[in-house]
């Protein structure tokens, strides 16, 4: 096996530059925990962005996939598969909705609903073609794609990017009131994210959910959320809008849905809804393809079988509590939902970047949302033990980059 330093080497050589990666390979995973190539083991509290909430390999997933390996891994999408039937059934029993359109990508899940609300505005709602508005958020992020950058708030996720695509209002997030005037005549649908993961682990205030499925309801409009961070249990429930009874007409999923091994995505919603998509104005070449929803289903299964979303509900509330206690000057707030936490840091601590660096020195895994926000998102299969250990160097870490700052700088 390569060094580290040569894999640096050569990914920097020959791979695109849209990344700026810690200069840190990972070679092997097992649970919680990673190894570089020179066998350094570090615990992972990062979950791949929530893509790993079932762990690095979990057993019961890559077994499921190397059963369909040995069957058949890709079907035409003109022609049906058993496991997509059964991941399709198993979804929909666990949303309560009703129809499911495979994908690969979490983004790939969203453009799918902006189309599906479209379509029903023009065939069931009558709105002319090609008026159709949506509303979102400001400090969204629901993917890379040009349509969905057209509606970021980010400006370095669009200024480079134009023409950008029309169609879409911003309101502030957790705001329902505002929700409430943005809606006119052309307006679809709101879309939205529980919380807000990329724009800083934004909790919106109690209640918001449950206003902003009234409203839509009241407004005939569809609700879209997108729970492709916040789905499958990472805060403590299996979608995050069960939190407030607030049940979506569509639904958008990705990145745990894949069980930690491969894409997969879905946008999931209500008959009424996912029916104004016809065939042949939408699809996928490898969405529903038989490995894809084997591994989907096994995802699945293993987060209702082994309870991940309970004992996101236990542990993330724990280790809230844990960095509050420690009472820390240089953590401004402690904020989150199960295990999705942000830790909002003083910015004269020189930002969440500087600390996720320090942190891999000291063996522990995650990564900044905005700058000075550190985002804790294990996985959910890890133990109370591990967990309250990494928060601890976590903690430890801050202290250290606290007495770094208040270092007075050597004079000139």
């Amino acid at each position: 096996m390569a060094s580290t330093k040569e894999i640096i080497t050569k990914a920097k050589t020959f791979g695109s530059h849209n990344y700026a990666p810690f200069d840190l390979v990972l070679v092997r995973g097992e649970g919680s925990r990673v190894w570089d190539p020179e066998g350094r083991e570090y615990l992972d509290l990062l979950g791949g962005y929530s893509a790993l909430n079932h762990g690095h390999r979990h057993p019961k997933i890559i077994a499921a996939a190397h059963a369909q390996l040995d069957q058949i891994s890709v079907v035409a999408r003109c022609f049906l598969n058993e496991p997509l039937a059964e991941m399709a059934e198993t979804l929909v029993k666990l949303s309560g909705l009703d129809r499911v359109m495979p994908m690969n990508s979490g983004a790939e899940a969203v453009e799918s609903a902006i189309k599906v609300v479209r379509a029903w505005g023009v065939r069931k709602k009558g709105l002319a073609p090609h008026r159709a508005q949506i509303i979102t958020c400001d400090n969204n992020f629901h993917g890379r794609t040009t349509t969905v950058v057209s509606f970021s708030s980010e400006p370095q996720y669009r200024e480079q990017f134009g023409p950008l695509t029309p169609g879409f209002v911003h309101i502030p997030f957790g705001d329902a009131a505002a929700l409430e005037r943005a809606i006119t005549d052309d307006t679809v649908a709101f879309l939205g994210e529980p919380i807000q993961g990329e724009g800083g682990i934004v909790v919106p205030p109690d209640g918001w959910m449950a206003q902003v499925r009234e409203i839509c309801t009241r407004r005939n409009i569809a609700l879209i959320w997108d729970e492709v961070q916040t789905g499958l249990g990472r805060t403590g429930k299996v979608f995050c809008w069960q939190h407030e009874n607030a049940q979506p007409d569509v639904l958008t999923l990705g990145k745990a849905l894949g069980g930690g091994i491969m894409p997969v995505s879905a946008c999931v919603g209500k008959r009424e809804f996912m029916d104004a998509i016809h065939p042949g104005e939408h699809g996928s070449t490898f969405g529903g393809s038989p490995l894809a929803m084997t591994i989907g289903k096994a995802a699945l299964d293993v987060l209702v079988d082994e309870k991940l979303s309970e004992r996101a509900a236990e542990l993330g509330p724990k280790a809230m509590q844990r960095i509050r206690d420690a009472k820390i000057p240089g953590i401004l707030e402690v904020r989150g939902r199960g295990m999705l936490i942000g830790i909002e840091l003083d910015p004269a601590l020189g930002g969440a970047h500087k600390l996720c660096e320090m942190l891999i020195e000291n063996g522990v895994l995650t990564k900044e949302t905005r700058k000075h926000v550190l985002r804790l998102a294990p996985p959910l299969v890890i133990s109370e033990a591990e967990l309250m250990k990494g928060v601890d160097i976590t903690l430890a870490t801050i202290r250290q980059m606290a007495a770094q700052a208040q270092q007075p700088h050597a004079s000139l």
